[in-house]
């Protein structure tokens, strides 16, 4: 017989068909709990559109302070007259008209509504009240796991707090499960006794700082955190089982796992498990890991086998970092695979204890007839359902005496919102089992049937899949019609990936990158003028800011003499390189891309030593570079490409954008590579020829740029290095006749003055000078009082802190409205004091030093400023080896009751320096967001659509981020550039910004000859 229609598939559909019977007339018990969470939940099987909106009101309801608030929300979210909910919403706000009373009636009645939503979903918001749900359940011949919910762990006392809460946890249980009546057929299993007492532990709850590019680290505090939860475990005859979270943290968490379990102390307890996950592609080689190693351990574990709950998460992820999507993208792939795990943990029975999660009931039929294939007694395995959940079967799989585990949350409102949103939406995904079998009443049969992964499972065809996935393989109509039009017969512009760090060949990579470099110390870089390489008497030394006596090396220092010969170089250089064409340049700008990945790890180690550069940050410079090199190249093809305006008989018309000249690039050092490769790329794609000069601390990582532009064949004299005093040398590019552009970034200071100087007409000079200049920031980000605080807090530690502040994009001033600023300010300060702080080659590193002793002395005299101007609220102490390393640290620190028009919050300060303000509402908020000579970018954290909305139209910056960090701008998706003191040009990585480098011309031909017109075909280019 076939598969379909073997032995073992016919007993699937029988057990199958036996389940469906068992809750026959209880289909829509599935969903029922109170009538609100029926009428809710009905509601949104039937409204698509809207039911987003809903859970989004559901989620923010809990934050809003008053019953004022409430009414706003509700306004926003459901007045429109198309929204299906609107009608009810509308009464609702009706009421609310009578005043403060109708308010509170309605505020009351919403809140109602949620805590009822909340109960179905969340077993309670105690120890207690959990320890009664569990006694509830086991008198229903069912057991339970306890998850604890709460907010993202974001600091040291945070995570304290977990630990605690967890050793709580178990102390009560413990204690209470004394009293609980003995269920055999719960307490037993086929190997011996079963804990009364299960909880489930998310690692990432018990260190901040859980993070897979430093493995061992993270894996050293959370052991040390677990261990006490184990050993209370040992002591109350407890069973722990460490949740799977987002596929980053996967690796991690299994190392952490077998680690811990290898340990002496724990080596023989038979109560401890993990998750896996099937939706992941890797699931497989996780399940043959962990059987081999528990088989070597010699005393089994419990494994509770899911499909995953985060597949929006990381797909959507994948596709914005441009990895590869971990998961399956087709749910009859993720089935195939639980059934295939299924039978796998089955076969080595004697390795893992299986807790099977799912509700769907073909997965648990094949569950059930393997286990009968293979002969196992039924306690040999355990079904696992979600609190709140498809009731009814998991009265159906007790009744027919399994045993049944429900995994039950517990927590307080507010912190579980996120968990009960995902569970709504869960319960009503198109592609959610309960809703296509409960819901939308699909018939058994085709519930039943196996998983066809014939399209997309494996092979050819999943190959193809994933290409689509990746916008590989086959192209769309516009994108060949773009190609046929640039001339490049290539795949469209995508961003190059970010590495990813959780992936162990990533990290040891980069490791041998660093040490590669290293053994390069102290080389010397000589100018390329011309293409010759020259070397001067005067040397410029760069150094390690976290160690300067680590000499990186030295690079030749140009005098203004050299800086003429570099110009007239790039003078001679011009013509040639302005006839060679767009699709020619564009060739040898990709070659540069090419050969920058094949030196990606390299390029982002000497930024490391160079400019203090963590490794997240500066592998981010890298791919940036290339973004650069490959997104200009492209547009310049498309921008230079002639076009015929007016398509009149007996008239061409041809508009043409042409190269201006020389142009000098002078470069910053916070973007040393990214920064310097953006501006020299767009002046080379559009046919220009340039002259780099490198900020002084960075000039060792501009030679390796210029040697890659070289190799790649750019010709000699198209681009000249030269490194030097910024305040010679970029005065005399500035002045030079011949110089027709200067595309700068840098301090507001020397960017005013080139400005300046550049407007002047030198002698000799037949054209005035384009300036492009991005100089710097006073960044804000406005916190909402209904605002996401998890979010809210890592989004600004991150974009405050991250590369000790020294970004024109940084965040340096917070805004918080209303009731939210005290802990806002209360989670920011814990969360920055343990915020890692060390030298830059150090992976967890966040804040490294800053780039020299100058900058060093400039912001420590601001940190002074703020303890006189405001509110010191933390100012991080150096650590003795940081003090005895020399390195160029300043400290992480937080003022609050800052002034808005205080000099800490109104100067550029670039380093980690915060400044904490409050707003009485949203209005004033934006106010002093834009209260700033600076115009750079900004963000708000907000679940208001009328907040949200306010901020696009006021809060006028180059660069607005809604709800996440405002640093991180990616080439084509975000291009980068401020307004008023913060800049002058079209945005840096879009549309536009080619357009400055160009120079417009038009050619009018007439073609009419005695009465009739004889256009040509073809016109020249």
């Amino acid at each position: 017989m076939d598969a379909v229609n073997g032995p073992l598939e016919l007993r699937i559909r029988a057990i199958g068909r036996e389940l469906f019977e068992r809750v026959q007339g209880e289909a829509q018990a599935a969903f029922r709990g109170d009538r609100w969470t029926a009428g809710l939940i009905e509601w949104a099987l039937t409204h698509e559109d809207a039911k987003l909106q809903l859970f989004r009101f559901i989620d923010v309801l809990p934050a809003l302070s008053d019953d004022r608030a409430i009414v706003r929300h509700l306004r926003e979210y459901f007045s429109a007259e198309d929204n299906p909910f609107g009608t009810a919403a509308r009464l609702g706000l009706q009421v609310a008209r009578i005043g403060w009373l109708g308010e509170k009636v309605l505020g009351f009645v919403l809140r109602r509504i949620v805590r009822q939503f909340a109960q179905r979903f969340i077993a309670g918001s105690t120890p207690a009240e959990a320890a009664r749900t569990v006694r509830r359940a086991r008198a229903a011949r069912q057991a339970a796991t306890l998850d604890l919910l709460g907010e993202a762990c974001v600091s040291e006392p945070e995570a304290v707090t977990y630990q605690r809460r967890y050793l709580d946890l178990l102390a009560h249980l413990g204690s209470a499960a004394a009293g609980w009546a003995p269920v055999p057929r719960l307490d037993e299993a086929s190997w011996g006794a079963v804990s009364r007492v299960n909880v489930s532990v998310k690692l990432s709850a018990l260190y901040p700082q859980f993070d897979p590019i430093d493995p061992a680290v993270s894996a050293a505090a959370v052991k040390a955190r677990l261990r006490p939860i184990l050993e209370a475990a040992q002591a109350q005859n407890a069973h722990i089982h460490i949740d799977m979270e987002d596929h980053q943290l996967r690796d991690l968490t299994l190392q952490i796992f077998m680690e811990l379990c290898d340990e002496p102390a724990f080596r023989t307890m038979r109560q401890v498990g993990i998750v896996l996950q099937a939706y992941l592609r890797d699931a497989d080689a996780d399940a043959e890991k962990l059987v081999a190693w528990a088989g070597r351990r010699g005393t089994p574990v419990a494994v509770r086998l899911v499909k995953g709950a985060y597949w929006d998460y990381e797909t959507a992820r994948a596709h914005l970092e441009g990895w590869p999507v971990p998961v399956f993208e087709a749910k009859n792939q993720t089935d195939a695979c639980f059934e295939r795990l299924t039978r796998y943990f089955l076969d080595h029975i004697d390795c893992v204890d299986l807790a099977f999660g799912s509700h769907n009931i073909r997965s648990i039929a094949h569950a059930l007839a393997w286990r009968e294939h293979l002969g196992l007694p039924q306690n040999a395995l355990e079904f696992q359902l979600l609190y709140g959940m498809a009731g009814p079967l998991a009265t159906a799989l007790a009744e027919r005496g399994e045993r049944v585990r429900i995994y039950m949350p517990i927590g307080e409102l507010i912190p579980g919102m996120s968990y009960l949103v995902r569970r709504l939406l869960e319960n009503t995904s198109n592609e959610s089992f309960l809703r296509r079998g409960f819901g939308s009443g699909a018939s058994p049969d085709v519930l039943l049937a196996p998983p066809d992964v014939s399209e997309r499972g494996s092979g050819a065809a999943a190959e193809a899949g994933a290409q689509r996935s990746r916008g590989e393989g086959a192209k769309t109509r516009n994108e060949k019609e773009t190609d046929a039009l640039v001339g490049l017969h290539e795949e469209a512009f995508r961003n190059a990936p970010r590495t990813d760090f959780a992936e162990s060949e990533e990290r040891l990579r980069f490791e041998r990158a660093l040490a590669h470099v290293r053994g390069q110390f102290g080389e010397y870089y000589p100018l390329l003028i011309g293409g010759e390489r020259i070397e001067t008497a005067e040397s410029i030394v760069s150094v390690d800011p976290s160690r300067p006596d680590a000499i990186v090396g030295r690079t030749a220092a140009a005098t203004v003499a050299d800086a003429d010969r570099a110009v007239a170089a790039a003078s001679r250089a011009f013509s040639a390189w302005r006839a060679l064409g767009a699709p020619a340049r564009a060739e040898l700008l990709r070659r540069a891309a090419t050969l920058m990945r094949e030196r990606r790890a390299e390029l982002a180690a000497w930024m490391v030593y160079e400019a203090g550069k963590p490794w997240r940050e500066a592998d981010g410079d890298v791919a940036e570079a290339i973004d650069f090199l490959e997104y200009y190249a492209r547009e310049a093809v498309r921008l230079q490409t002639p076009q015929r305006l007016g398509a009149l008989p007996g008239e061409i018309n041809i508009y043409r954008r042409d190269p201006r000249g020389v142009v000098a690039v002078i470069a910053p050092w916070n973007f040393p590579l990214a920064i310097l490769t953006g501006m020299t790329a767009a002046a080379l794609a559009t046919g220009n020829t340039v002259v780099m000069k490198p900020a002084q601390p960075t000039s060792v990582i501009a030679a390796q740029l210029a040697a890659i532009l070289v190799e790649a064949g750019l010709p000699s004299g198209v681009v000249n290095y030269l490194p030097g005093p910024g305040a010679t040398i970029g005065e005399r590019l500035a002045r030079h006749p011949d110089v027709t552009m200067i595309a700068f970034t840098g301090s507001r200071e020397v960017g005013v003055r080139l400005y300046a100087t550049a407007a002047e007409l030198p002698v000799g000079a037949r054209h005035l000078k384009r300036v492009v200049a991005e100089l710097g920031g006073k960044n804000a980000i406005i916190v909402d009082d209904d605002a996401d605080l998890d979010e809210a807090t890592q989004g600004i530690v991150q974009s405050a802190f991250g590369y000790a502040g020294q970004k024109c994009s940084a965040c340096s001033r917070v805004i918080g409205v209303g009731a939210i600023h005290d802990r806002l300010l209360e989670r920011l300060i814990e969360a920055v004091r343990t915020l890692p702080f060390g030298p830059a080659d150090q992976p967890a590193t966040v804040v490294g030093p800053v780039i020299d002793a100058s900058a060093q002395k400039k912001i420590q005299s601001y940190i002074e400023l703020g303890k006189e101007e405001a509110q010191p609220m933390l100012i991080r102490e150096l650590t003795p080896e940081l003090r005895q390393s020399g390195g160029y640290y300043v400290p992480p620190a937080i003022f609050a009751a800052v002034p808005p028009d205080s000099r800490l919050a109104q100067e550029e300060i670039f380093g980690p320096v915060l400044s904490v303000m409050r707003a009485g509402d949203f209005d004033a908020a934006l106010r002093i967001a834009m209260d700033s000579e600076y115009a750079l970018t900004g963000g708000v954290f907000s679940r208001s659509p009328a907040h949200l909305a306010m901020a696009e139209d006021r809060f006028r910056v180059g660069n607005l981020y809604l709800n996440r960090g405002i640093t991180g701008a990616i080439v084509g998706r975000q291009p980068f550039g401020g307004r008023h003191l913060s800049g002058v040009g079209h945005q840096a990585g879009g549309p536009d910004y080619l357009l400055q480098f160009l120079e417009t011309r038009t050619i009018t031909e007439n073609t009419l000859r005695r009465g009739f017109a004889s256009d040509r075909l073809t016109h020249s280019s």
